[in-house]
C-alpha cells in the first residue's frame, strides 16, 4: 500500500511540475513533439510506408503474435495488441494495408522493455493488420485479416 502511495505522489508531482512549466511557457508542445519522425505517417501506400520505416523487405516470424478482433464491429475503434517473442526488439509498429495512412502506430522500445504493446486503431474496412518489428536491426512481420462491420476512416 504505501508503495502505491508513493508512485501516485511521484506521478502527481511529475504532472504537477510539468504542468507549471507549460504554464510558464517553458515546455511547448512542438518543443516535445520536435523528435518525432513524421515519414511513415505522411505514406499512402504499404510500400512507402515500410521504406519510410526502414524495412524494405521484412521477413515473416513466427514470434509475432497479433491480438485483434476477427470482426470487428466499429472500425473506429478496433482493440490490437502485439507481442514480440524475438530478441532484442527495439521497434513495433501496426499497419494497414487499406487505410488511406498505413501506419496506424510506430512504437520505439528501450532496451529492456517487455516486447509488447497495446493500442486502438481506425480502419475503413476488411483489410490486414501487419506488425513490424525491427530487432536486433533487422525487420520482422506478421499479418492478420480484420474485418470491419461499420467503417472508422471514412
Amino acid at each position: 500500500m504505501d508503495r502505491q502511495r508513493r508512485n501516485l505522489l511521484r506521478t502527481a508531482g511529475g504532472l504537477g511540475m510539468l504542468a507549471m512549466l507549460a504554464a510558464a511557457g517553458v515546455i511547448t508542445p512542438g518543443l516535445a513533439r520536435a523528435a518525432a519522425d513524421r515519414r511513415p505517417f505522411e505514406a499512402k501506400t504499404l510500400e512507402d510506408a515500410l521504406v519510410a520505416l526502414g524495412a524494405v523487405e521484412p521477413e515473416d516470424s513466427a514470434s509475432i503474435v497479433i491480438a485483434a478482433p476477427e470482426v470487428a464491429e466499429n472500425g473506429a475503434l478496433v482493440p490490437v495488441g502485439v507481442t514480440s517473442g524475438l530478441a532484442g526488439t527495439e521497434q513495433i509498429a501496426v499497419l494497414v494495408d487499406r487505410n488511406r495512412v498505413p501506419v496506424a502506430a510506430n512504437f520505439t522500445l528501450p532496451e529492456g522493455t517487455l516486447a509488447e504493446v497495446q493500442t486502438r486503431i481506425k480502419m475503413a474496412e476488411k483489410s490486414n493488420v501487419y506488425a513490424l518489428v525491427r530487432a536486433d536491426g533487422k525487420f520482422y512481420v506478421a499479418r492478420r485479416e480484420v474485418r470491419v462491420t461499420v467503417g472508422g476512416c471514412g
